[in-house]
């Protein structure tokens, strides 16, 4: 007799604007949920615990985002692309009474994520639609230097946007910020890391403050991954340093100072003239 097929069951998804197909689906290596977009993993989410951050660049950027005020104290943040919110739901979850604004490009994204990964009753966090650097011209005014958190993780596909990565986008976001207040980039490269080393000297063109969070094999250009840009008009206190570096599953590293100098010597600031998107990885990049 003939063995019956087993059938796959459907996982919810959207289509995009760019024709594009993001899905929502169970994760392969951990508890919670992944968001795909072709293909493409851009969000963990743990619906049962929120501080579970499965992703190692988000690990760091919660590590520096817990350092920030009083353990516990609420935020004011604003969050440049969407993905599942998971940034948000952790700010939420940490700082109850924070609040927060998220500018998403993509509204069936945001459909679908709310459908799927539904946002915890209460949090105040709200969704605008729109290009993430004209969102940041519509924000209330009465945010323009009071932001604590200013969260920068915008792709289009695998890729951020060259107009999201020059020294005009990043004026614009940096007049949002509170004196003490902190930028968060997540930039991706591979070998050479010349676009992060580029991104690294963009920011510094506009927020004296700086240091960058990486695995260490990433930040030496061994491979590809994430590095995580942390920046702000006032000093980064020292004192962070030793529980960023444990932060995420493999070993990482801290540049600042005369490390961070020689990291972007010959890099020179992205414009609106010249800037190109970040590069595009292998897709042999996504198999864990």
């Amino acid at each position: 007799m003939a063995r019956a097929r087993r059938e796959e069951v459907p996982r919810p998804e959207a289509r995009l604007s760019d024709g594009s197909v993001a899905r929502v689906v169970p994760s392969g290596f951990t508890s919670g949920y992944e968001l795909e977009v072709a293909g493409t993993p851009q969000s963990h989410v743990d619906l049962d615990d929120p501080t579970h951050l499965h992703f190692e660049y988000v690990t760091r950027m919660g590590a520096v985002i817990d350092r920030l005020r009083m353990p516990g104290q609420p935020l004011t943040a604003v969050h440049l692309g969407a993905g599942a919110l998971t940034i948000p739901r952790y700010v939420e979850h940490t700082r109850p009474g924070s609040r927060q604004q998220v500018i998403e490009l993509e509204p069936a994204l945001v459909e679908l994520v709310r459908a799927e990964l539904p946002l915890p009753r209460g949090a105040a966090i709200r969704v605008r639609i729109g290009d993430a650097r004209e969102g940041l011209g519509r924000l209330p005014a009465a945010l323009h230097g009071k932001v604590d958190l200013l969260v920068s993780d915008v792709y289009a596909g695998a890729q951020t946007p060259a107009h999201l990565t020059t020294v005009e986008f990043y004026r614009a976001a940096a007049e949002l910020l509170a004196p003490d207040g902190v930028l968060l980039v997540n930039v991706a490269d591979g070998s050479g890391l010349a676009f992060a080393r580029r991104q690294v000297a963009t920011v510094r063109a506009v927020l004296g403050e700086v240091i960058l969070l990486a695995e260490v094999q990433t930040l030496k250009g061994r491979r590809f991954g994430n590095l995580v840009i942390a920046a702000s008009q006032a000093p980064l206190p020292m004192e962070w340093l030793p529980r960023l570096m444990a932060a995420g599953p493999h070993p990482a590293k801290v540049a600042h100072g005369e490390e961070l100098d020689d990291f972007v010597r010959g890099a020179t600031p992205a414009t609106d003239a010249d800037a190109t998107p970040s590069p595009k990885p292998a897709a042999s990049v996504f198999e864990r």
